[in-house]
């Protein structure tokens, strides 16, 4: 029967809506655990296992592209996975499963002294593809996952827990004893119902020391994961609703098995120094000059000037870098060797500051002195007047006599008397002898004064005489023509 056209190309649109139609039945728990707690896995909303959607766990990028982008370095573990394919499985589905494996390879540093892989194929019997010790070359390990076959029958998931257990997790088959504190880990993943017992074997499992995930898919049975995956419960299981997309679980086990490194991301709290010692693990160390507090992360400098070990002649200063420098004394200089000092010469330099004298006393030491005739103040630097006549600017012409700091007198030695202008002196009988002779000089010249005068006076009246006469003045005063 001939179909009609929209018919006939059914199936291919279906094969493109195919992968859309898978997306929503991504179901995987929330956010991992932290990944610096040893354990790790993911949190669903309400703390059990369950369902998110498809918009929760698409827009969540891969790791290796998010915060822990170039910081994160996945710690050495013993890994084996646990794959199931029994008949449930078709051979697409199984391939995804092995593409999930391959996935989380790549995110882990594979070789002898980093992370083993083994792989535990399982149906209704339990067959190991090859063991921890077998790969330690990455392609290789990935080639040897893209060769197995899926062996369709029957789910014995108990049973394939005990062969990793007793078979796989053993030093001859590759496991590194519990010396190495290598994390033992198994990834088990099941589409189904456990045909066999899981509980008793898994609780062995762990008590061993093996961290048990469980993956379940589609149909498995929820109580069924919860029994074998170690605790806690919603950081170890894990569900999607088909294989379609159970290779977006590898970025989740990506973070899950990564060592953050903190130093790169800056949350280290070191308050100097941050070294990473790997496997997420890091120390604190201090700069030159510090040492490292009791809480391993803040510093303290060290105060060098204590130790007795800085080589300064005078004075250390410990200064805030936890480094020193060394200082003098007053009145030195640092030499060039910034350990040894030199005594300064203030006065020669001038900066003694004294107003008269500066003495200088060696060792770099001075002290102040006035000029005679002044006192040094209580500030040692300034002068003060204590005798005017010790300044030799009085003016006297014998003695001088201090009345006090800033008055003083002038007398005369024996046999002089003070002049007038209360300075210079004179000579007593000098002084007679000349009173004696001024005297005498005076005498006579009064003498030929008056002499004079008379002489005038005569001579007016001789004058006076003849006018009168020929006036002819009478006694009455009348004068007659």
């Amino acid at each position: 029967m001939l179909l009609s056209a929209p018919l006939r190309h059914l199936p291919g649109l279906l094969l493109l809506l195919w992968p859309l139609l898978l997306l929503p039945s991504l179901a995987a728990p929330g956010r991992l655990a932290r990944a610096s707690v040893r354990r790790l896995g993911t949190r669903v909303p309400g703390g059990s296992p369950g369902h998110l959607s498809a918009l929760a766990t698409s827009t969540r990028a891969p790791y290796s592209g998010g915060r822990g982008a170039g910081v994160c370095k996945s710690r050495p573990l013993d890994l084996v996975f646990i794959i199931d394919s029994s008949r449930s499985v078709r051979p697409l589905e199984f391939t995804k499963v092995k593409t999930f494996v391959s996935r989380i390879i790549d995110t882990l540093g594979i070789g002898a002294t980093d992370t083993r892989v083994a792989v535990v194929n399982y149906a209704s019997t339990v067959k190991i593809e090859f063991q921890l010790n077998t790969y330690s070359d990455k392609q290789a390990l990935k080639q040897a996952v893209a060769r197995i076959t899926p062996l369709s029958t029957g789910t014995m998931s108990g049973l394939a827990i005990q062969t990793a257990m007793e078979e796989a997790f053993t030093v001859e088959a590759g496991a590194r004893g519990p010396m190495s504190n290598i994390p033992k880990v198994a990834i088990i993943v099941t589409d189904g119902r456990p045909q066999d017992q899981v509980n008793e074997v898994a609780a062995r499992a762990r008590a061993s020391g093996i961290e048990l995930y469980a993956v379940g898919v589609d149909r498995a049975d929820m109580e069924s994961l919860k029994m074998m995956a170690s605790k806690p419960l919603e950081e170890h299981v894990f569900y999607v609703e088909t294989y379609g997309v159970i290779e977006k679980l590898s970025a989740r086990f990506q973070e899950t098995f990564c060592a953050l490194d903190q130093c790169m991301l800056g949350t280290h709290q070191c308050q100097h120094v941050c070294v990473s010692d790997g496997d997420g693990k890091h120390h604190c160390e201090c700069s030159q000059g510090y040492t490292l507090n009791a809480d391993g992360k803040t510093c303290s400098a060290i105060d060098k000037c204590a130790l007795s070990t800085h080589g300064c002649e005078q004075i250390c200063v410990n200064d805030r870098n936890g480094s020193y420098h060394c200082e003098c004394y007053g009145g030195y200089a640092l030499n060039a060797d910034r350990r040894t000092c030199a005594a300064l010469d203030k006065c020669a330099s001038g900066t003694h500051g004294c107003q008269h004298i500066c003495v200088n006393d060696g060792a770099g030491s001075h002290h102040c002195e006035c000029f005679e005739g002044y006192t040094l103040n209580a500030d040692k630097k300034t002068c003060s007047v204590r005798n005017k006549c010790a300044l030799g600017t009085h003016g006297c012409q014998h003695i001088c006599v201090s009345d006090g700091a800033v008055a003083y007198h002038c007398d005369c030695f024996p046999g002089y008397t003070l002049n007038d202008d209360k300075k210079t002196c004179s000579d007593i009988e000098e002084a007679r002898s000349l009173i004696s002779i001024e005297d005498a000089c005076g005498c006579g010249a009064t003498l030929a004064f008056q002499e004079k005068v008379s002489s005038h006076l005569q001579k007016l009246n001789t004058k006076l005489d003849n006018i009168l006469k020929k006036l002819k003045v009478t006694e009455y005063g009348q004068v007659h023509r």
